[in-house]
């Protein structure tokens, strides 16, 4: 009785220390998703009652914007150049690393990291800095090593902005891909490549035929990982780019913002939620496909041996 009794104070202990994130949890996710799919059947502006309800309007109006399709496939080219650039190069550095006789490992772990803490505003606001003006600091060094006769504007054209967004956000994130790599290639198991160094395999046969099917099952986790961190880039194009020029950066989560929050006259805020929830099935459908992709590929099981081991690189 008495070890009941003591088993069933833990457990309300346990809920009490749960609570308050529990509540902040339903306050501040859970009732604002529920409200966003009410407000998208609404033309309301965030301000007094919801009384204009104008059913699937909203949807309607957002689907023939051309403007909501731009800022769509700019979010998609952001995320698939970012998994292009980051999955190859995290996955090199993650080998150079993981080699016994390679020096300085701690140090170049935690430089590559140090941009993974950073915050994303604070990096967009320094790289405009960078890469902002005809004067910046990246059209200097060129200028002076003879790479440009002339200084380009970075952040004024379409195509250089986006680069400069990809390339930025590859950065910021570089060293948390890295770490995963790290992870996966410390969970392989040693005794195989005991076994093919008896066998006389070189660098290159070993990493083609016995690492690169061994980490088929983490490369799926983290490509799944890499395309979830990747679907929002609000805070760094808002302060690099702002969405320039002429739309070129503009993400879905931009695109939202500004109508909700930004927007010249009364906010739409039933028309950004509208945006939100359509965006958020399409992130939800890729993530399905995903997830199926892991499960297919085996790596479902790697998936929290990965995060696990990880926080030990």
């Amino acid at each position: 009785m008495k070890s009941t009794k003591r088993q069933k104070i833990k457990h309300i202990w346990a809920y009490l220390f749960i609570l308050p994130q529990m509540v902040f949890f339903v306050l501040f996710t859970i009732y604002p998703i529920i409200m966003s799919y009410i407000y998208s059947f609404y033309e309301w502006s965030g301000i007094g009652p919801l009384t204009r309800y104008v059913q699937f309007d909203n949807f309607t109006r957002l689907i023939s914007d051309e403007r909501f399709w731009n800022a769509f496939q700019n979010s998609l080219v952001y995320i698939g150049m970012k998994c292009l650039i980051l999955l190859p190069l995290s996955l090199i550095m993650a080998l150079l690393l993981n080699r016994p006789r390679f020096g300085g490992k701690t140090f170049y772990r935690a430089l590559y990291f140090l941009p993974v803490v950073t915050t994303a505003a604070v990096v967009g606001i320094i790289m405009k800095f960078i890469f902002g003006n005809e004067d910046a600091l990246v059209n200097s060094i060129l200028l002076q090593l003879g790479v440009l006769e002339e200084s380009i504007p970075w952040l004024g054209r379409p195509f250089t902005a986006m680069a400069v967004l990809i390339l930025v956000g590859s950065w910021k994130f570089f060293g948390m891909i890295m770490i995963y790599w790290l992870a996966a290639l410390q969970s392989l198991p040693a005794d195989v490549y005991e076994a093919a160094k008896v066998d006389g395999a070189g660098t290159l046969p070993t990493f083609r035929h016995i690492t690169v099917p061994l980490l088929l099952p983490y490369a799926a986790v983290i490509l799944l990982l890499t395309v979830v961190n990747s679907m929002h880039v609000f805070d760094l194009a808002k302060t690099l780019t702002g969405g320039g020029p002429f739309y070129a950066t503009e993400t879905v989560d931009l695109y939202i913002y500004e109508y909700a929050f930004d927007a010249q006259g009364l906010p739409q805020m039933g028309y950004a939620s509208a945006a939100g929830i359509l965006f958020g099935m399409a992130i939800f459908l890729l993530t399905l496909f995903l997830g199926w992709l892991v499960k297919k590929s085996g790596g479902e099981k790697q998936t929290d041996k990965l995060r696990a081991s990880a926080k030990g690189v």
